[in-house]
């Protein structure tokens, strides 16, 4: 078998397992070359996988590189998101999870595109250390029960590859990559059970609930399929999930959620909705409703809040972060109002993303350094009625300039009209 039988094959409509499986090795080992990785994306993109192959396909990416084993006395769980503007749930959900009776060794990664990334957030607060080794990792499990961490670059090899040419190449809508993507890195760490979090709406990467339903859908068959338990939830990202976007913005609001000070309560919705969902695969729980209770009670009782100060502590953030992190987040030199008036009828969600990363909150280049002071809070609701003393948000940027640009974009971004009808924030479950 070569590169160019197996290119031939996904282009004819005629795939099989086994040449997914060699595929996965060539690129992890240089066999394969960039411009066959290109025309293997784009046939694929094309004329897509069947079920067994993209299993194939994502076992074996999963299988080039480090595949973590775990020998701990409760189950191995995590979530992932499909991205969206303030989306911190993973900050709220891995402590929860870890009061509950799980483990949590979240790998997560950094903003892409309008999205903010886990790790950009988490590095806005001082000292905290993103890059840890397997043993570390292995440390803090038993330390602390739940981690979130940057994958090492050992962590499905056959995906970095594919991922930087379909970059190149046009082909980063497949469903079939982008499934196999996700879960390769995911199931590299050794998961029991995971559940997933795919937005829909304009803030959303793939915006349609078509869309939306046929990647949820690929995700959790593929995984089931490679033997991780999982369910998807289908969420709502037509409007910012939360009050703030921007990355030391979004902690302080998980943190106002997590010690009870001022709850967001999207945020503890979709955290409890997500963490009932987990529970039940790993078996902690008899149904979701009941997952749900166990996650609102260690967040309502502050045990999540601790769990979470411990984690940072570990990781090599203050000690004191749960009780001060007031003082220990890094804050925007500019603080001004956006003006707005009328009622909110809606947003678009991407382009408050987008406004965001201009501020210098996301990167426009590989390369850029994420300003963590920057961003958007009380951001206002559809159904608002603005006025001067009710503005559509208060702009962090970095100097006047950067706040005169983000105030037009967000003031872009906003629509206005007759109130909205709400949209339910969880709008499918699939499994």
């Amino acid at each position: 078998m070569d590169a160019r039988a197996v290119i031939e094959a996904v282009r004819d409509g005629r795939p099989t397992a086994e040449g997914m499986r060699w595929f996965a090795a060539g690129l992890a080992s240089g066999a394969v070359t960039d411009a066959q990785a290109g025309a293997f994306a784009m046939a694929v993109l094309l004329k897509g996988l069947p079920e067994d192959c993209r299993v194939a396909l994502t076992r074996a990416m999963r299988d080039s590189g480090d595949v973590l084993r775990w020998d701990l006395p409760g189950p191995v769980v995590d979530k992932h998101s499909t991205g969206g503007v303030g989306d911190s749930i993973s900050l709220l959900l891995a402590p929860a999870l870890a009061c509950c009776g799980a483990y949590v060794p979240m790998v997560s990664g950094r903003g892409l595109g309008h999205t903010g990334g886990t790790l950009d957030k988490l590095e806005a607060i001082p000292g905290y250390m993103v890059d840890v080794s397997e043993v570390r990792l292995r440390a803090l499990m038993h330390e602390s029960r739940c981690a979130i961490v940057s994958a090492s670059s050992r962590i499905a090899p056959a995906d970095k590859r594919l991922y930087a040419v379909r970059d190149v190449t046009s082909t980063v809508e497949s469903i079939d990559l982008i499934t196999a993507s996700i879960l390769s890195k995911k199931l590299a760490a050794g998961l029991e059970a995971l559940v997933l979090d795919v937005k829909v709406g304009s803030g959303a990467f793939l915006p349609s609930a078509d869309q939306a339903r046929g990647l949820a859908q690929s995700l959790v068959s593929t995984a089931n399929g490679a033997g991780c338990k999982t369910s998807a939830l289908i969420t709502d990202m037509d409007r910012p999930l939360a009050l703030t976007a921007g990355n030391a913005l979004e902690v302080g609001e998980v943190m106002d959620t997590l010690t009870g000070i001022n709850p967001t309560a999207r945020l503890v919705e979709l955290t409890c909705a997500l963490g009932g969902e987990v529970l039940v695969l790993a078996g902690l729980a008899r149904n979701a409703e009941a997952g749900a209770r166990m996650i609102r009670g260690a967040l309502d009782s502050g045990e999540a809040a601790e769990r979470f100060g411990q984690m940072v502590a570990l990781q090599g953030g203050p000690r004191d972060f749960v009780t001060r992190y007031a003082e220990h987040l890094p804050k925007a030199p500019v603080i001004r109002p956006v003006p707005g008036v009328g009622v909110l009828a809606g947003w678009n969600t991407r382009a408050v993303g987008e406004a965001v990363v201009h501020l210098g909150g996301g990167r426009l280049k590989g390369d850029d350094v994420v300003d963590p002071r920057v961003g958007f809070s009380e951001i206002a609701e559809p159904g608002d009625t603005l006025s001067p003393d009710r503005p559509l948000a208060m702009v962090h940027a970095a100097d006047e300039a950067g706040a005169e640009a983000a105030i037009a974009a967000l003031q872009a971004a906003a629509r206005f009209g007759a109130a909205p009808v709400a949209a339910p924030l969880v709008q499918e479950h699939v499994a």
